[in-house]
């Protein structure tokens, strides 16, 4: 009955409207062009400026028309739409500007060729790739190599590949006129500025050459040169802006109300070809008014950004965010005149979906492996202390003491071991690697010696060295060529190595990461806290996250180290679960607190007290290596499901492990397998995009083996590894729960 009443008020208003105007004057509806102007469109049509003005009131007079605009302009067309005229030649007036390039190709069309290079085709090649190696269209490859039209890329195919002239560069120059510098305020990105100006991350560079294009690090207070709103500088105005809308099929008046929210009788007076064409006509081109929406602020507090890659289009867009396309438009206006590579789109804060956050902007999920470029070829140095000078490798019984005795070389052997898999993995993908291996020693002294001998600007990345000295002096070294450093162990330094890439996550990482799954998963549990003196930090931090946890006094005398197993027994609880914080280094203390721990730990009835015993859980922020000694009793871990923290998980047997048993006949250790996921990561990375700090910008998290990785920068100290596991060991198995 409503939906009838609705179509009857709609039919009645559009027939009222009708009988209106069916007297009034003749109008037409006017697309603009780029480069016309009110004057040149009121002589095509015979009327005065003034007249389209009337009917066009968001237009102010003198203000420079947008392309594809649609005006009202009463009277008929007597001059037909001739090219844009160009624009009038600036005044003689002196003008301070600030100069750029801008590299603008030619078009493909108009290029010719100057020359000709073959290339035959190897394992894997895509004609992507060959594109890009060559850095020519798909079109090109295929006009000079007829066949492709007809047949698939095929190995050992000779192809010919047109050379073409350098680009040419043009001048861009910037009115400072029309520039203003702007003062970056706190939780403010470099997509959110751009976003407020409506430009993208390559013209702010263009803006700014001071800032780095290694990192996207902008401190609060920093100053920018930025264009100038449209508009911004005339005080109290209030100007309605109108989108073009093409009709579809069978639209009415009254989906268009529920779409944009405007009233029928609205849009048909924008719209006077409506009554003349008798209704509403599929293609028609309409003017619908824009919804003004109160976004606030435009910063990490109340959106997060996503830069347009290039090739994208509405559908993949819409998909991606589970946004219809009135959404997006609605909070980015600018996308009614087009979707471009490289704009910057804000998005709802809470906007969930098949992609990762970091720092406020969207992160695409990028399959490496199947993003390899064969023509891009990695050269990797590796730093590792296998200490060749004091082995005697023709002893074998000495040798094997020797490493078992020296884990700097029991860490280099195992790591540098998964490397050599992870490196013909990548080979057999179809990927040229060239490596570089060298004896460090463990000494500085070498480092430098091998560092003096190298070209590092012609390597893509440095693998280690270990010991901290060293890696700081290869840092340092590297920087000079923006070549990135992998340190593969725990590292901490008190220098800003801003091209280290710490791959070890942090204990601060670790700890907040443990914080956060009691804090997800607590309901009514009762948390107790058992931390030494040399764990004050975590007991604090865990205090600050849970203040109504309590804490259990740690005894400790000279010869003595414990706690008081009648005191821990009144602070349990027999009515909830127990969850128990155990901080120590201290593996005495901690062997005594799992066997009293698991002494209460029964959940089996108890016919005195007439209900269950109390039931306990054992975490820790801390998996350091006291909790792996063989006085600890697993099965007491077991049955107090031990959870904790850790940079790592168990491998399972997969490809890895058994390419490494056929080449090393033995399973690999856990440096093995970090040294094959961090080698195979690199690689990967590398072969995707030749330089890892460029990389690192768009890349999230990847996973292989038993290790993750998530590199952030954190200012200009280098680039941190915010990645971990939080493991339970259950029915004496350990278990990944997140």
């Amino acid at each position: 009955m409503k939906y009838m009443f609705n179509q009857i008020y709609l039919i009645g208003s559009f027939c009222l409207l009708v009988s209106c105007t069916a007297m009034a004057q003749k109008f037409n509806t006017h697309q603009v062009r780029s480069g016309e102007t009110l004057e040149s469109i009121s002589k095509m049509y015979g009327v005065s400026p003034a007249s389209i003005l009337q009917y066009n009131k968001e237009i102010k007079e003198g203000q420079k028309l947008r392309s594809n605009t649609i005006l009202v302009v009463p009277g008929k067309k007597i001059v037909e739409q001739t090219s844009a005229p160009t624009s009038n030649t600036p005044t003689s007036s002196t003008v301070t500007t600030t100069v750029n390039t801008r590299v603008v190709q030619d078009s493909v069309k108009a290029r010719e060729p100057i020359g000709y290079t073959e290339h035959r085709v190897k394992k894997k090649e895509t004609i992507f790739g060959i594109t890009q190696m060559y850095n020519i269209t798909e079109d090109e490859l295929k006009k000079y190599n007829p066949k492709l039209y007809a047949s698939p890329l095929q190995k050992k195919m000779d192809l010919r590949i047109p050379k073409y002239r350098a680009p040419k560069v043009e001048e861009v120059v910037d009115n400072q006129d029309d520039l203003e510098k702007y003062i970056v305020a706190a939780k403010e990105t470099r997509w959110s500025i751009a976003h407020k100006y409506g430009i993208t991350i390559e013209r702010m560079l263009e803006l700014n050459p001071g800032l780095s294009t290694a990192n996207n690090y902008l401190s609060e207070g920093y100053e920018l040169l930025m264009p100038k709103i449209a508009g911004s500088t005339v005080k109290n105005q209030v100007t309605q802006l109108y989108t073009s809308y093409t009709v579809p099929a069978k639209m009415n008046f009254y989906r268009l109300e529920k779409e944009f929210g405007v009233k029928s009788d609205e849009i048909v007076r924008l719209n006077p070809e409506i009554t003349e064409r008798g209704g509403l006509k599929e293609g028609m081109i309409i003017r619908i008014p824009e919804q003004k929406i109160e976004t606030g602020e435009i910063n990490t507090d109340n959106y997060i950004f996503y830069e347009v890659k290039p090739k994208q289009n509405e559908f993949r867009l819409t998909r991606k965010f589970g946004m219809t396309w009135a959404e997006l438009v609605a909070l980015n206006p600018d996308l009614k005149d087009g979707l471009k590579a490289g704009m910057v789109l804000k998005l709802p804060k809470d906007k969930v979906g098949d992609f990762e956050v970091r720092n406020a902007l969207v992160l695409d999920k990028v399959n490496l492996l199947d993003s390899i470029n064969v023509g891009v070829k990695p050269k990797v140095l590796f730093l590792l202390p296998f200490r060749l000078d004091k082995l005697d490798l023709s002893n074998k019984e000495e040798t094997e003491k020797i490493i078992d005795n020296r884990n700097s070389l029991k860490y280099s052997l195992g790591l540098y071991s998964g490397a050599l898999i992870a490196i013909d993995s990548l080979k057999s993908l179809g990927v040229s690697i060239d490596v570089k291996t060298f004896d460090n020693q463990l000494d500085l002294a070498k480092t430098k010696q091998i560092l003096q001998g190298e070209q590092l600007g012609g390597y893509s990345a440095v693998f280690g060295p270990l010991d901290m000295p060293s890696l700081k002096e290869t840092a340092v070294q590297a920087s000079k060529f923006n070549v990135p450093v992998v340190a593969p162990v725990p590292a901490k330094s008190d220098l800003s190595l801003d091209n280290v890439f710490f791959s070890y996550t942090a204990e601060e990482v670790l700890w907040k990461h443990m914080l956060d799954y009691v804090e997800a998963n607590h309901k009514d549990e009762t948390l107790l806290i058992i931390a030494d003196e040399d764990n004050k930090k975590e007991k604090e931090a865990i205090l600050k996250r849970f203040p109504t946890a309590k804490v259990v006094v740690v005894k400790e005398e000279e010869k003595n180290i414990g706690i008081n197993r009648d005191k821990l027994q009144t602070l349990l609880s027999d009515e909830v679960s127990n969850w128990v914080f155990v901080e120590s280094d201290n593996y005495k203390l901690i062997a005594s607190v799992v066997s009293i721990l698991n002494s209460f730990n029964n959940t089996a009835f108890d016919p005195v007290l007439g209900k269950d015993k109390v039931n306990v859980r054992m975490f820790t922020t801390d998996m350091n290596s006291a909790f792996e000694n063989d006085v600890i009793s697993n099965t007491h871990l077991s049955n107090l499901k031990f959870t904790y923290p850790s940079v790592n998980r168990p491998v399972k047997n997969n490809s890895f492990v058994e390419r490494y048993r056929k080449r090393f006949g033995d399973d690999p250790d856990r440096y093995a397998v970090r040294g094959f996921d961090l080698t195979y990561d690199l690689l990967l990375k590398l072969a995707y995009n030749n330089s890892l700090i460029d990389v690192s910008r768009f890349v999230g998290e990847t996973e292989y083996s038993g290790n993750k990785f998530n590199y952030q920068r954190k200012g200009v100290a280098g680039y941190y590894n915010q990645s971990s596991y939080i493991m339970m060991i259950d029915d004496l198995r350990i278990k990944t729960i997140e």
